[in-house]
């Protein structure tokens, strides 16, 4: 109680002084809560974006692969040699996906399943031939050399409602109908235009036919009539790119494909991870279990990285900030104890020479750091705490400002920089233009940085940590000094 009492009166006593320790004790913590605050928000933010979008993977030609195998000297043998890969690789059926499914590294999995066939009770939908082109120029349409199933309609099955991921992103929407829960019947959902165009309602048959064999018929029962969302790139189009597909289950297909074994039917897996740590674990995990040399997994993994960027940006920027902080922080407060002892050396003489032992006398020089400290650092927080929102938010500005001039000179580099001649339409669709490998800006336009009792916390564990550094000074100074010596040079 003695020392406590001494190091208050100690404290009154030479105002200045740890006024100004207590200044520069305002700024460090002021700057340290700041800098909790963002990297906590930003990591809480950039885990919560991690939460909500999963890490899918799906099994993609290795295009790569297949090229390394293509002679120019013998285009036509070589053509033949990929015609014959890609069947292999394109071989891929349920019990595969079932089979890779079955890990530790996967959440959860589903596929959908493609192919081409005729009807003998509806009529495809005319397309031109620049339309025909176009779009199997789209990406995402594979061009299988001589593989192609021709057919009048796309038919595509899902295994579960999850894997109807164009329904799900509003790219395809129920106008008539609902979308069957039972993907085990002969059901199906079809295009409002084709809809329109054959008389076809809700609840009305449609059969289909196997395009490689006119034999097989299969019937299918209309549980819901879809609507594509309008696309920009099809505006000229006199139809959408869907009209010709009709929707069902993927039972559909391995009934098809059970009927006729050489019909080309295109198996399209996705894995949701665990983790995007175990990504290349999981690729050898299915090359283990027989994943053909010519497919690929190929994950979003980038994506997500893209979106974040510009958080991530602010929250390593924080980090430094906070390391930068607490180094010159603790070599200003280490410097100016020493001057403090220094300048107290008498003091100590005297204590010492009372009978006072070096430890109490070290603990009182402690004990004043640290009412000093304590009292700055709460000083600090309360600033940082209303700074640390405006702060934070405007480290984003920059980073989003950053990004954006990026993607101009990206433009810029095309000969495509915006320009205000441009027509007002124009000009707008082309500044929503985003290139690949470019920060998504749009993702995070600002931090909630809030100093929450968590970062009280870890701001007292910072400032404890540089007290006891700075203050270490003061131990060794004191335990050095020697009392009669001390008044002697005095006297």
């Amino acid at each position: 109680m003695y020392i406590l009492k001494n190091a208050v009166t100690s404290i009154l006593r030479n105002k200045g002084r740890n006024l100004l320790i207590g200044i520069i004790i305002i700024v460090i913590s002021c700057s340290v809560s700041i800098a909790l605050a963002i990297n906590n928000s930003s990591e809480s933010l950039i885990k919560s974006y991690e939460e909500k979008y999963e890490i899918e993977a799906t099994i993609t030609f290795n295009r790569q692969n297949m090229l390394e195998n293509f002679d120019p000297a013998n285009s036509q043998s070589s053509k033949e040699n990929m015609n014959d890969m890609f069947s292999n690789a394109n071989s891929i059926t349920s019990e595969d996906i079932d089979l890779y499914g079955n890990s530790e590294y996967v959440k959860k999995y589903y596929y959908t399943m493609e192919t081409r066939v005729n009807s003998t009770t509806i009529e495809p939908a005319e397309i031109s031939s620049n339309e025909f082109e176009m779009s199997n120029n789209k990406p995402g349409r594979e061009n299988n050399f001589n593989n192609v199933t021709n057919g009048d309609f796309t038919l595509k099955g899902y295994s579960s409602i999850e894997s109807m991921t164009e329904f799900i992103e509003g790219n395809y929407t129920i106008v008539e109908g609902e979308v069957s829960e039972d993907f085990s019947s002969n059901n199906c959902l079809i295009n409002q235009e084709l809809a329109t165009l054959n008389d076809i309602e809700v609840g009305d048959t449609i059969t289909i036919v196997d395009s490689n064999d006119d034999s097989l018929t299969y019937d299918l029962i209309v549980t819901g009539i879809y609507e594509e969302k309008e696309n920009s790139e099809n505006s000229m189009n006199m139809f959408s790119n869907s009209v010709n597909m009709i929707i069902t289950n993927t039972n559909v297909l391995n009934e098809i494909k059970e009927n006729n074994e050489n019909l080309m039917i295109t198996t399209t897996p996705t894995f949701i991870l665990t983790s995007s740590n175990i990504i290349e674990d999981f690729e050898e995990e299915l090359r283990d279990k027989g994943l053909n040399e010519n497919l690929a997994l190929q994950t979003n993994l980038e994506q997500q990285e893209n979106a974040t960027s510009t958080i991530s940006n602010v929250k390593n920027f924080a980090i430094t900030f906070l390391i930068l902080t607490f180094i010159i922080g603790t070599i200003v407060l280490l410097v100016i104890n020493m001057i403090n002892i220094r300048e107290r050396r008498y003091e100590i003489g005297v204590l010492r020479t009372i009978g006072m032992k070096k430890s109490k006398v070290c603990l009182q020089f402690l004990s004043e750091l640290f009412i000093v400290s304590f009292i700055a650092l709460i000083l600090g927080a309360g600033l940082g705490m209303t700074l640390s929102v405006p702060v934070s938010n405007s480290l984003l500005e920059k980073e989003i400002s950053s990004t954006q001039e990026q993607n101009n000179t990206i433009r810029q580099n095309f000969g495509k920089g915006p320009n205000e001649n441009m027509m007002p339409n124009i000009k707008e669709d082309f500044n929503n233009i985003t290139f690949s490998g470019v920060a998504q800006v749009q993702a995070f336009t600002s931090i909630d940085a809030v100093v929450d009792f968590k970062v009280i916390l870890e701001l007292l564990g910072i400032g404890i940590i540089i007290t006891l550094i700075s203050g270490t000074s003061a131990i060794i100074s004191i335990q050095k000094f020697s009392p009669l010596t001390i008044l002697k040079e005095r006297s």
